[in-house]
């Protein structure tokens, strides 16, 4: 059986991929920092599934400390990791004068360093393996710009750069290397206006969580075999448009 770890695995996007492995036999560890919240959601995983299956680990991914526990801790549990989903991260709000170094800072230690340390931590045993498939999460904003958004833009775009350099450094091991990109997607982090924001969608309306983990199983999984360093959007057509008005 394989197993997949997913950072940020308790809520919206993480937990709705977990999901997905889990219904298509998968064992699936999660990541996350609220200890409480996490037992509960493996729990009723467990029921659904098999709680043999599903382990929740406390980490914040940003403390190379955290890491290297929930490392050992998973290592000790699932001798092979066939995927890592790093789905972790914060949204942070603001023109670039108006962006805190304190905000600058914490948002690149948990989107971009924090998939960094995680992916560290895992890639030895993917290595050993000669096989594995590593997911990374951006965002439409790591494609395009947008308004009061500097710091999440320049952190979810050194995720998509980073992800091609990974994939060309770690083919040789038959190791993939991927980006999903989600658009505006009904999660808790996303407060905005929904019906606003589907305005801009040809579909006219956002993204649901289930609909990006199946893109984030599809590029883990051996059906994707021929995909790597690719940047794949699920955005209900969020971002093709010029803009122009009506």
């Amino acid at each position: 059986m394989q197993t997949v770890v997913i950072t940020g695995g308790t809520s919206g996007i993480g937990l709705a991929t977990a999901e997905i492995f889990l219904k298509h036999d998968w064992n699936a560890v999660l990541i996350g920092r609220d200890a409480k919240k996490g037992a509960a959601v493996a729990d009723q995983l467990g029921q659904k599934y098999s709680p043999s299956r599903v382990i929740f680990v406390q980490a914040d991914i940003s403390h190379p400390a955290d890491v290297e526990n929930a490392k050992q801790t998973i290592l000790n549990r699932f001798t092979a990791i066939d995927a890592l989903v790093n789905n972790a991260g914060i949204v942070i709000h603001g023109k670039l004068h108006e962006t805190s170094e304190e905000d600058w800072d914490r948002i690149f230690a948990v989107d971009v360093k924090g998939t960094y340390l995680v992916s560290k931590a895992f890639l030895p045993t993917m290595i050993n393996q000669q096989r594995g498939s590593i997911v990374n999460i951006s965002s439409v904003s790591g494609l395009a710009g947008d308004r009061a958004m500097v710091a999440y833009n320049a952190a979810k775009g050194a995720i998509i750069n980073m992800t091609r350099a990974m994939a060309i450094d770690y083919g040789e091991n038959h190791i993939r290397v991927n980006v999903v990109a989600p658009g505006p997607t009904n999660t808790p982090l996303f407060h905005q206006d929904k019906q606003k924001f589907a305005k801009n969608s040809p579909l006219n309306r956002i993204v649901e969580p289930a609909e990006v983990a199946a893109a984030i199983y599809f590029v883990a999984s051996p059906a994707a075999s021929a995909i790597t360093g690719e940047t794949i959007p699920v955005t209900a057509g969020f971002e093709i448009s010029t803009g122009q008005p009506m």
